[in-house]
C-alpha cells in the first residue's frame, strides 16, 4: 500500500491515521474519537465541561491521579469517520475551547477496528 500525501500529510495526524489504515483499520467506517483536555484545576475544568456540554459534546471529567501534577481531564467523544481534514477542524475548536477555559488541548485517539474475515463466521 502506497501512502497518499493529500489523504495522509506527513504530520502527527496524518501518521496516526496512516498508520490505521496500514493497520487494516477501515476508515470509511465511523469510529469513536476521544479528544482530551488537561486543566490544572478541578473548577477550571468543571467549567469547561459545563460549556461543552451546552454545547452538545458528549464528555467525561476525571482527575489524572497517575501524573505527576494534579490534572483534571476532559474527554469528548465525537462519533465520526475519522478524515484529516474533520480531525484538524476539531482539533483547532477544542484547542480554542481549552485555553478560553484555561487548559489546553492534549491530543486524540480512538480503539482500532480491524477485523479478520476468518473470524467472521457465517451460519
Amino acid at each position: 500500500m502506497t501512502r497518499n500525501f493529500e489523504q495522509f500529510p506527513d504530520d502527527d495526524n496524518g501518521n496516526v491515521l496512516w498508520q490505521m489504515a496500514e493497520d487494516g483499520d477501515d476508515l470509511a467506517e465511523a469510529h469513536e474519537i476521544e479528544f482530551s483536555l488537561a486543566f490544572q484545576s478541578e473548577e477550571l475544568a468543571e467549567k469547561c465541561a459545563l460549556y461543552l456540554l451546552k454545547e452538545e459534546q458528549k464528555i467525561s471529567l476525571f482527575e489524572d491521579e497517575e501524573s505527576d501534577i494534579n490534572e483534571w481531564i476532559i474527554t469528548i467523544y465525537i462519533y465520526m469517520e475519522p478524515e484529516y481534514s474533520d480531525i484538524v477542524d476539531l482539533e483547532e475548536w477544542f484547542t480554542k475551547i481549552a485555553e478560553q477555559h484555561g487548559g489546553e488541548y492534549d491530543g486524540w485517539g480512538c480503539m482500532a477496528y480491524v477485523y479478520d474475515d476468518e473470524d467472521i463466521e457465517e451460519e
